[in-house]
């Protein structure tokens, strides 16, 4: 279908896509999960298209993924435990139909071939209890320690290798719409100014001022991978009165250089990393999202209590512009933060009209 960012799209009956899946509910590998259900019939603009994407199972790398979009939903964790990462949804284009608008009553009279196409060599009796139980690895729901089965932990055997220099994902990052020509040209220029830094030619600290210095010309950020200052095998601080922040109240993230007092040289307050893909955000005003306590190990399948909570913000996630060898991937997870990096914006400032997030 070669979609691309803004256009419309209807998801396809409940019936048309259990066409689509194996007795395990999944489509070449990436697994339709229960709460898509939900969006049946329902029309979207696609967000990205999702040709490629980062695999958080293995050592962290770019994968290639045939056929597929985002379309601006997230996972809510039904099926998977509650889970509270809220990950960007990936929908085949065999789940979709074009349409031209978002009441246009009249479907396009393109060839159907993609979900002919995904049809034809499936199992045709898949149902629906099929696709719930896909959800865990066991089949069943009263497990003492469930292990889940959701498209972030099969995007390993959803997706092919991708090489960080196949110049061919950039083109189509910008003949898609995923990323402007601007964006493209700065990606690049960051990769091979960050990669020269860490050369052995010890220009590192002098290449690190001045892109601190001069960073306004390109209205970039200061250097995203400064690290911090606190020793590895001492403790990161805490809040002196913990926010207790709750979903909607507004924020102001702090800047980069006070967050860097929080971190040790790993980088981590806590256990928790920030990381460079946080710094543009820093600075910025945002409300909160949700509280995070849980979510799965895209590793194991099994789901993570956290010792600390995080905050989710509203807006806020991993945009790739720093990502190594996976530049501008689509995926937009969500960053976690700690309330120790954000300072609760006060109702002078509020009315002020200060927000700038979502």
């Amino acid at each position: 279908m070669k979609l691309r960012v803004g256009d419309w799209v209807e998801v396809r009956s409940r019936e048309e896509i259990l066409r689509t899946l194996d007795r395990k509910g999944q489509l070449e590998g990436l697994p339709f999960m229960p709460q898509m259900f939900q969006y049946c019939g329902r029309r979207f603009k696609i967000y990205r298209r999702a040709h490629k994407t980062c695999d958080t199972v293995f050592p962290v790398r770019g994968r290639r993924m045939a056929g597929a979009v985002h379309l601006e939903t997230r996972c809510n964790g039904l099926g998977y435990g509650e889970c509270q990462a809220g990950c960007l949804i990936f929908w085949k284009e065999a789940w979709l139909k074009r349409v031209k608008s978002e009441n246009d009553q009249s479907e396009s009279a393109q060839k159907d071939t993609s979900f002919q196409r995904a049809a034809v060599d499936r199992n045709a009796g898949c149902t629906e209890q099929d696709v719930w139980a896909g959800a865990l690895a066991s089949g069943r729901q009263n497990e003492p320690e469930p292990v889940y089965i959701c498209q972030a932990t099969q995007l390993p055997y959803a997706t092919t290798e991708l090489h960080w220099w196949d110049m061919r994902q950039y083109i189509e990052d910008f003949t898609s719409g995923n990323a402007g020509m601007w964006q493209i040209m700065k990606g690049g220029i960051y990769a091979g100014y960050y990669r020269l830094s860490l050369s052995r030619l010890g220009l590192g600290p002098l290449m690190r001022w001045f892109y601190d210095r001069f960073h306004p010309l390109w209205r970039g950020t200061l250097f995203p991978r400064h690290r911090g200052i606190i020793r590895v095998d001492e403790p990161t601080p805490v809040p002196a009165s913990p926010l207790n922040l709750q979903p909607g109240e507004l924020v102001r993230v702090k800047s980069h250089g006070e967050i860097l007092k929080t971190l040790n040289t790993e980088n981590k307050n806590r256990g928790l990393f920030f990381d460079a893909e946080m710094v543009p955000f820093c600075g910025g005003t945002y409300r909160v999202l949700k509280r995070v306590n849980k979510i799965i190990d895209e590793k194991t399948g099994k789901m993570i209590k956290m010792k600390s909570e995080s905050i989710i913000l509203q807006g806020v996630f991993c945009q790739s512009r720093y990502s190594d060898c996976r530049m501008f991937c689509p995926r937009a997870i969500y960053s976690y933060w700690r309330e120790i990096w954000l300072e609760r914006v006060s109702p002078k400032d509020r009315d002020a009209g200060l927000e700038t997030g979502n």
